[in-house]
């Protein structure tokens, strides 16, 4: 075969047609998108914790210490941190499950109606109501002359412990009113997630419905359950005004015992004392929100 007999398409290719000329070359404009969400990660998370982590280890003078760190180790503050893990297990468990039962019982009303988006936008305002206010509402009515409190005593002649909002009891108690409405709107989606189509399937296929909900729904939803919880754990953990505005006359949970390092006067050595409670809030949150990433990964196999 002689050479004017081959196909065009066999010669050599021109310039032109070569591949890594049609594409353009990437430089550093696309990236300038990335710097207002850099830059504030870097101000408001990386450098309070390099802060944090400075500060527990140096001295009001600017001398290295490990006198913080004695102090956070010691029994009473370890006790303090039990205290604050526990009562924020507890809550996000109470939260956990009794928000994902409303949050199933609101997705089964038909999807845009009055109601729904009524209750909806309820439990979204009463998920950020805290603080100081749901502290003063907690006392108006369950204190010692709150309304529910006298009503009660006149009525049916039950007394109401006095004290129980001062304890670590009656503060968990109070949190699980945050945290239940915030399992429903964080935990919503995923129940909104699940398709007809699955339960379907394992109804043509001859199983119940207890088989859909355990091997069908039940692990599809389970990394959403876990995540949620581990939010409403760290939401917990890092709650203070309400505590503080319970109980004044003793630190019974780690914010409020940070408060009490900072405001202490007699004490100078305090500073690297608080920085060190600080660093350890700082951990734990870290190995939850950690935990909370990896378990949204592996739900958001079933939303996408």
């Amino acid at each position: 075969m002689t050479q004017q007999s081959l196909p065009a398409t066999a010669g050599p290719r021109s310039r032109d047609a070569a591949p890594s000329a049609s594409r353009p070359r990437r430089g550093w404009l696309p990236l300038l998108g990335t710097v207002p969400f850099f830059a504030y990660t870097a101000i408001f998370l990386l450098l309070p914790t390099v802060l944090v982590l400075v500060g527990a280890f140096r001295s009001r003078e600017g001398a290295f210490t490990t006198n913080g760190i004695t102090q956070a180790l010691s029994e009473r503050t370890l006790g303090i941190f039990v205290n604050s893990l526990w009562v924020s297990a507890l809550t996000a468990l109470v939260g956990a499950v009794l928000g994902a039962i409303i949050a199933y019982a609101l997705v089964t009303a038909p999807f845009g109606s009055l109601g729904r988006r009524v209750f909806t936008a309820f439990m979204s305002v009463v998920a950020q109501f805290g603080g100081v206010m749901l502290a003063f509402a907690f006392i108006a009515t369950f204190g010692i002359n709150g309304m529910l409190t006298r009503l009660l005593r006149q009525w049916a002649g039950f007394e109401v412990d006095p004290g129980m909002l001062s304890t670590l009891a009656g503060v968990a108690l109070v949190y699980c009113y945050f945290q239940i409405p915030l399992m429903v709107i964080v935990f919503l989606p995923a129940l909104e997630g699940l398709r007809p189509q699955w339960r379907e399937a394992t109804a043509n296929l001859g199983g119940t419905a207890r088989t859909y909900w355990t091997r069908v729904a039940g692990p599809i939803l389970l990394p959403s359950f876990l995540g949620s919880y581990l939010l409403l754990f760290a939401n917990s953990f890092s709650a203070f005004a309400t505590a503080a505005a319970l109980i004044s006359q003793q630190t019974i949970i780690v914010p409020m015992e940070i408060e009490s390092a900072l405001r202490n006067e007699n004490d100078l050595g305090m500073d690297a004392y608080a920085q060190a409670l600080a660093l350890g809030m700082i951990i734990v949150v870290a190995l939850v929100m950690w935990g909370y990433a990896r378990l949204s990964r592996r739900a958001s196999r079933w939303t996408a």
